[in-house]
């Protein structure tokens, strides 16, 4: 089939390419003319795992293309998707200006009858929206061209995003008519052949079931963070009360780990507690999920300054390194990462704070060789293959209180090591410490 796509970024990239790698013929359009010579040539402006190796071999065979010509790719698309930007306003409200100008260009420039795909994360009742600006554009010109709006929401995973294209656990596609249902099975028959995967529904309901999705994962994710802190308290350890409650096959294993908060799961629940503002309902249990995300945001700083701190609380002078910058792992997504937040605390009363991370994208300061060299402490961030790896000796960080002042601990975020002294490279006289979240204090003894 032949496919439009509006957006390069995470969404529109990896689908238009996993799209043209079985088969379809794919345009997708950026209004960014460097960023498209620069995927023309290769370059690829993300990094996601197996993603520029699929894009080169695609473009290379003719079935992917990138364009700024809004016009030729609508000519071309039998479906055409909007995959831009959605950024949350201050109150957590999608900014739609980008997929309502999509809108109005498809309006302007179909000729024929089409099925509008929305791949954008959007409030609920968008699809109105979309369909109001495209007749309004066709009222303008005159024509009346049958077209359909949908909404075909994704659920990819940044460092995943390729894999969860090509193997999806489903396909939720909200449709008014038949014909444009079915078109959407024809494009989707390739990812749907040892079973359905395809959920059928309302427009609605696909929009809602996005920002129910978020929400769910931001539910979870602040549940273990509330069950780690709890544990840091009483001297438990988090991770037996994970494998305890995940082996409840009512319970299961995903998204049950606490990590620092960051800004991305603010985001997940933000636009289903701004949808029941709007209309009147007070999301109780979103509004709780919120609160316990922002106030673990400071919990990683919280626990170097508190091991760091001299009499008077000061940590000034101090040196830190962060290993590891991106939000999570396989990603160079720097948007919501909780380092970000862990360096501007650092950089308050710190002179200096080294960053290094295993993708290049990010841009480091140091690598983690020469990061641990000079650095006072180290705050692991997202759980790299590298860090899980070892290089143990080379860590430096936090003072235990009771140790010289030489002798250094070290403290960590995703919990990718055990909890076990650490000797600096070359160094056998001085002790580093693995502090976790989630840990008890008695138990990194």
């Amino acid at each position: 089939m032949r496919v439009a796509i509006f957006g390069t970024g995470y969404v529109g990239l990896v689908t238009g390419t996993c799209l043209a790698e079985v088969g379809h013929h794919v345009i997708c359009v950026d209004i960014d003319q460097a960023k498209v010579d620069g995927l023309n040539r290769g370059v690829i402006p993300i990094y996601e795992p197996g993603l520029e190796p699929m894009v080169k071999g695609n473009h290379a065979s003719g079935r992917l293309r990138f364009t700024t010509d809004a016009a030729e790719a609508i000519a071309h698309g039998e479906i055409t998707f909007i995959a831009v930007g959605t950024p949350p306003d201050e109150d957590g409200s999608a900014d739609l200006q980008y997929v309502l100008a999509v809108a109005r260009t498809v309006g302007r420039h179909i000729d024929g009858p089409s099925v509008i795909v929305n791949k954008s994360t959007v409030p609920v009742r968008t699809a109105d929206k979309v369909r109001a600006a495209i007749q309004e554009e066709l009222d303008a010109r005159g024509v009346d061209h049958e077209f359909d709006v949908v909404s075909n929401p994704e659920f990819l995973k940044e460092g995943d995003a390729v894999a969860d294209c090509m193997r999806p656990d489903r396909i939720v596609i909200g449709a008014k008519k038949p014909a444009a249902i079915a078109r959407m099975r024809r494009l989707y028959a390739p990812f749907n052949r040892n079973r359905d995967r395809i959920v059928e529904m309302d427009v609605r309901s696909a929009e809602l079931t996005k920002y129910a999705a978020n929400a769910m994962l931001a539910t979870k994710i602040s549940f273990m963070n509330e069950i780690a802190n709890i544990a840091e308290r009483v001297g438990a350890d988090v991770e037996h009360v994970r494998n305890g409650i995940g082996s409840d096959p009512r319970i299961g294993w995903h998204f049950i780990y606490p990590v620092p908060a960051t800004a991305r799961a603010s985001r997940r629940c933000a636009g289903a507690r701004k949808t029941a503002h709007e209309y009147g309902m007070q999301p109780t249990l979103l509004n709780a999920v919120e609160s316990v995300n922002n106030a673990q945001k400071g919990h990683l700083f919280e626990l170097v300054q508190r091991h760091y701190a001299d009499g008077n609380g000061s940590i000034a002078g101090k040196t830190f390194a962060v290993w590891g910058l991106a939000f999570k792992p396989n990603t160079d997504d720097m948007r919501a990462a909780s380092s970000r937040r862990l360096m501007a605390s650092c950089g308050k009363p710190v002179p200096r704070c080294a960053r290094t991370t295993p993708k290049p994208r990010t841009k480091p300061s140091a690598s983690s060789a020469s990061a641990t060299t000079w650095r006072s402490a180290t705050t692991p961030s997202p759980h790299w293959k590298r860090r899980r790896a070892g290089r143990g000796h080379r860590v430096e960080a936090v003072p235990q209180p009771g140790f010289r002042q030489d002798q250094a601990g070290s403290e960590g975020r995703r919990r990718v090591r055990r909890p076990q002294p650490v000797r600096p490279a070359g160094d056998r006289s001085r002790r580093s410490a693995y502090y976790a979240i989630g840990r008890g204090r008695s138990l990194h003894a």
